[in-house]
């Protein structure tokens, strides 16, 4: 008799945050300098250096805490994480162990159309290591690495999960919340592609109805959705064919290799022991006025569900358009600045979901990279509705407005795109289209009455698609009376 196994997943998730410095030394944290360019005996751990905590970190560090509903520690302290690996000058981590900043949150994910509440265990301060390079595709088929330094030091975040999570598709979409909530309260500019936003995956399987957890792996360092997804429901087969044929899952930390489709063994699973914590001598624990908690939590902006219901509950959009719009920080407030120009929210939404993001997905670049800007996405829609353009040319005036950022008025100006609104005009044309269509018209008359839009087709064409098919529809029907059945 096969057993049925439940999985269990917990995820560590590492942000860095978007200061201007790092988090004990004045280094910049911009991204991409040349190697080794932002260090400094600080950061590079040298002889009798004392590090300095960057006051504006412990601020995020609050500001997430409060958006995750969790409890802000009065008193915090920083501990050193000791390990010997070649992306840590100092052979140590300065982080934190058992008195965290934050602790006991949650985050709330939809699965299934249902809401699910995932624990958040704790939130930490610490400081990023350095970057290995590789000589080889993976770390596994290197024969050298080269060690940049310019990332060391970098202030990250580390939010941990409760095993909570019971797939990978939930795993995904915990992953994703959060990314949004990181956004909407500005501390992190969450580019995974760079390395901003990593995540680190526990999964083990247990028979279900067990309470005990089973054995667990650890994932490390996934920079995608995708990646995360994949990298689970492969480690959840592999544990799974290791059970049914009675082996022992054992305890390890492995790597994603995204070309091979696999994860692949690292090393042992150090337990917290193996790390030999103890509080930092050079750095004075931490007590944080609770009055300045309160001042933090009444700067939170509007955060992502928050966001949702107010574009459902007030502009009446369906909740698949407020769920789209809401996913991107930078996509919700371009609409708000959209439908302040131009209050038809669900015209907004409709454009937005449709051409706009079509272009954007086409190009491959995220909306802050956009041309359009809102206020003359609002104009185009407004000259649209006073119909001065058909749809048809409005769709021309906003693939080039994104090409060119122009505004649209000059755009139609230059391109002769005026809609032709006008009755005597559009009466020529219409006179003329019928005399050239003998069939369509006995057709339409006979009551063939989908032959009209091949008689607005002609017309149009006639027009170069200037004609507004309103006004061509009304006075075909007045020309062209259907014969009565």
């Amino acid at each position: 008799m096969s057993v049925e196994y439940e999985v269990v997943i917990g995820l560590e998730v590492h942000t860095e945050l978007k200061t201007k410095t790092k988090i004990f030394c004045s280094c910049p944290t911009e991204f991409g300098s040349e190697e080794n360019t932002h260090v400094c005996p600080v950061c590079l751990g040298l002889p009798g250096v004392l590090p300095v905590l960057n006051k504006r970190v412990l601020e995020f560090a609050v500001r997430t805490g409060l958006a995750l509903d969790c409890q802000i520690a009065g008193f915090s302290k920083f501990d050193r994480k000791n390990y010997f690996y070649p992306d840590l000058p100092k052979a140590y981590q300065i982080s934190q162990y058992d008195l965290p900043i934050c602790y006991h949150g949650c985050l709330e994910i939809e699965i299934g159309g249902a809401a699910k509440k995932i624990g958040i265990t704790r939130i930490h301060m610490e400081e990023d290591a350095g970057k290995l390079v590789h000589d080889g595709a993976t770390i596994n088929t290197s024969a050298y690495s080269l060690g940049d330094y310019n990332r060391a030091g970098v202030p990250l975040l580390e939010i941990v999960s409760e095993p909570d999570l019971r797939s990978p598709e939930e795993a995904r979409i915990y992953l994703e919340k959060l990314k949004a909530i990181l956004e909407y309260i500005d501390v992190s500019d969450v580019k995974m592609e760079e390395g901003s936003l990593r995540c680190d995956a526990n999964i083990s399987l247990r028979p279900q109805g067990a309470k005990t957890l089973g054995t667990k792996a650890e994932i490390k360092n996934m920079n995608s959705f995708k990646a995360l997804q994949k990298a689970l429901e492969y480690e959840i087969e592999r544990q799974r064919k290791i059970l049914e044929k009675g082996g022992r899952i054992i305890q390890e930390t492995r790597t994603w290799d995204d070309a091979q489709g696999v994860t692949a063994s690292m090393r042992s699973k150090e337990e917290a022991h193996d790390y030999r914590y103890f509080p930092d001598p050079d750095l004075v624990p931490l007590v944080v006025d609770p009055q300045w908690v309160k001042e933090i939590k009444d700067s939170l902006p509007e955060l992502p569900d928050t966001k949702r219901k107010r574009l459902t509950s007030e502009m009446a959009l369906p909740d698949y358009d407020a769920r789209i719009i809401t996913g991107s920080k930078a996509l919700a407030d371009f609409f708000d600045r959209v439908v302040a120009g131009y209050n038809e929210p669900k015209t907004v939404s409709n454009w937005m979901m449709g051409e706009l993001l079509r272009l954007l997905n086409a190009k491959g670049i995220e909306i802050d990279k956009c041309k359009v800007t809102p206020e003359n996405f609002a104009a185009l829609l407004q000259i649209q509705a006073d119909g001065t353009i058909s749809g048809t040319m409005a769709k021309t005036v906003f693939e080039e407005m994104f090409s060119t950022g122009q505004d649209p008025a000059l755009i139609i100006r230059e391109k002769g795109l005026v809609q032709i609104s006008d009755e005597g005009i559009l009466a020529g044309v219409i006179d003329k289209v019928i005399a050239a269509n003998p069939q369509s018209v006995a057709d339409y008359k006979a009551g063939k009455e989908k032959t009209l839009g091949s008689l607005v087709g002609q017309v149009m064409k006639e027009t170069k698609g200037q004609a507004n098919p309103r006004i061509v529809n009304k006075l075909l029907k007045e020309k062209l009376p259907l014969f009565p059945a």
